[in-house]
Parts: structure tokens; C-alpha cells; sequence
């Protein structure tokens, strides 16, 4: 946590689907780190939890003055109330225009990260017309970059996985080596440029069960996955694979790499989730700015209950920390 005591802009943190947990969570992790992590908050103040307090800022630079009394909020005023776990379709557009005004902020260098909470995307496509497979799309727009990584970060493992959100059966089709090689290259700039690691450890795992067992399972590790990591050593990355994915994620395979390339969404979030369901945070790597949001839904069910867990949503702020904080130091 050393990293993070060097001076830098403070994140933003959108508000999310109101509906959602997003607005209590924002206003309990205020009540438990306050100055320990400074956060600016974009949203509808009505929609925070009625005993919050909180104070108006027009920067997220001002937060760290006003964090120790009050959640600083950047007031964004929305058409109509939140009702915990009733989306609104009417507060959509808003939900976007929020996502939009955090990154012009962290684009600008007022804010050191974004750090999003979670939208639903069946509403914002219902209430706005929104065009985006989910947020991650959407910031690579307003980022003006063709192509992002998606990456999942606890303290035991980080995991990427190079196709995403597409059924299984469309995998061996979209995993292409041109893919492939951007997501590793997309990886290795991130964890060195936010993770502080000077020569990234990359492990590779194959498409099929047991890395295709020397073509008895398949012939893509074959045909062009070893042949792509040979060709990505010999510029001077750090490559292991293609390796069977079942062997990978034990405590003593972990501790050889410092981060996983998987073939497929399910290859990488099995792991982790298992690993740390309740802190896991997913991470952005390719775009001009940081962010980071909690791996986690609005979980409609329970919103306004007050169960809602807030220890991704914390990581998600500190690692935003972190990663500023580096980027602050170059």
C-alpha cells in the first residue's frame, strides 16, 4: 500500500444503476475509510441513503478536504427517485451521462481513476438505447481505443480472458491468433505500467482440456498458440504455455506467473471466484485512464437492505489508488 501515498487526483465513482446497491455502497465505504481513500462520488444525492451526509463539490479535486465530514459529491441530478431494487428505465440516459462526465474527468487528469459501479444493461438498452455489450465497450469508446483487456484481480490471482462474453461454442471461432497476441501484449503493457512489474510472468492455457494432449483433444496449441508464444519469447516475453488449464490455478502453479491468459470467460472466473468471490476486481487494461469497478452485479434482490457486501467495491477503490498513484510516479 506504500505505492499510494504519493500525491495524486483523487477517483470518481459513478453511481451506477440507482436502483442497485451502488448508491449504499458508495455511502457506507465514505462511513469506513473516509480519509483513509478519498473518493469524489457522481450521482443524484436524493438517491444516497436519506441519513448520509454529504457535501457538494464542483472537482473531484476537492474531495480529500471534505471527505473527513461528508461523502463529496459531484450532483448530477437525475429525472426520477430510486426505489431499491424497481429500476426506472426513465433514469437511463443519466446512468450513461454519469459513466461519460467520470471519464472526461479522469481523461482531463482531475480525477486519478474511475472506479464504476454496476449498471444493468437490460435497462440502459430499454431506457436509452444503449448500443454496448456492457461497460467495459462503452469506455473504450470514450476512450477512443479499439481494444481492451478485461482483467480480474484479487491478491491470489489476476486472470484475462481473451474471449468474453460469447457462448462457448463460438469460442475456437473468435479466438484467433491476432486476438490472442493483442490480449497478451494488451496484459504485459498493464501490469507493467499499473502493477509495477518490471518483467510480467504470463501464463498461457490452451483452449482444450489437457492443452490438446498433443493433438488427441484438439490442434489449435498445435497449429498456432506454441507457435504464436515462440514467436513472443523470442521478442523477450515472459511465456509459459499453452498449459492445461486444470493444472494451472493450484497455490504452487500460481506462484510462477503473475498473471493468466485464458481462452474463454468461464477459464478465468472459475478460479478467481472461487478463489476470492467477495473481493475480486475487475480491471480495464488499454485505455488512457484507470478503472477499475467491483465483480459484482446491482443484485436488484437486496438492494436497500443493507446486506450488501462492500469488499470489492473497496478493492476496487484502493487498487484505483495504487494504479494513480504509480502512473503519478513515472
Amino acid at each position: 500500500m506504500a505505492e499510494a501515498t504519493i500525491s495524486c487526483a483523487p477517483p470518481v465513482m459513478t453511481c451506477g444503476e440507482p436502483a442497485g446497491v451502488g448508491p449504499e455502497i458508495a455511502a457506507r465505504l465514505w462511513r469506513q475509510e473516509r480519509a483513509a481513500e478519498p473518493f469524489a462520488w457522481i450521482g443524484d444525492p436524493t438517491h444516497l441513503p436519506p441519513d448520509t451526509p454529504w457535501r457538494a463539490i464542483s472537482s473531484p479535486s476537492e474531495a480529500r478536504a471534505v471527505s473527513r465530514d461528508a461523502l463529496p459529491v459531484i450532483s448530477h441530478a437525475f429525472p426520477g427517485p430510486a426505489i431499491p431494487g424497481q429500476p426506472a428505465p426513465g433514469n437511463a440516459s443519466e446512468v450513461v451521462e454519469v459513466i461519460a462526465r467520470a471519464v472526461t474527468y479522469a481523461r482531463s487528469g482531475e480525477a486519478g481513476a474511475v472506479v464504476t459501479a454496476p449498471i444493468s444493461k437490460k435497462v440502459l438498452q430499454d431506457g436509452a438505447g444503449f448500443v454496448y455489450p456492457g461497460h467495459t465497450e462503452f469506455l473504450a469508446a470514450l476512450g477512443e481505443v479499439d481494444r481492451v483487456v478485461m482483467m480480474l484481480a484479487c491478491e491470489a490471482l489476476r486472470v484475462v480472458p481473451a474471449t468474453i462474453h460469447i457462448a462457448l461454442s463460438e469460442v475456437p471461432g473468435a479466438l484467433t491468433p491476432a486476438l490472442l497476441e493483442e490480449t497478451i501484449r494488451i496484459t504485459e503493457a498493464g501490469l507493467r505500467r499499473d502493477f509495477g512489474i518490471a518483467a510480467p510472468r504470463l501464463a498461457v492455457a490452451g483452449l482444450n482440456p489437457h492443452a490438446g494432449e498433443g493433438g488427441a483433444m484438439g490442434h489449435e496449441e498445435l497449429d498456432w498458440i506454441a507457435p504464436l508464444l515462440e514467436q513472443l519469447r523470442g521478442e523477450g516475453l515472459r511465456l509459459s504455455g499453452p498449459l492445461p488449464a486444470d493444472t494451472m490455478f493450484h497455490p504452487e502453479a500460481r506462484a510462477r506467473y503473475d498473471a493468466a491468459i485464458c481462452a474463454y470467460h468461464d477459464q478465468a472466473l472459475i478460479p478467481i471466484k472461487t478463489l476470492d468471490f467477495a473481493r475480486g476486481v475487475n480491471v480495464t487494461l488499454g485505455l488512457p485512464f484507470i478503472r477499475t469497478s467491483p465483480d459484482h452485479g446491482t443484485a436488484f434482490d437486496i438492494a436497500g437492505t443493507g446486506q450488501a457486501d462492500i469488499r470489492s467495491t473497496l478493492e476496487a477503490l484502493r487498487m484505483a489508488g495504487r494504479m494513480a498513484a504509480r502512473r503519478a510516479a513515472v
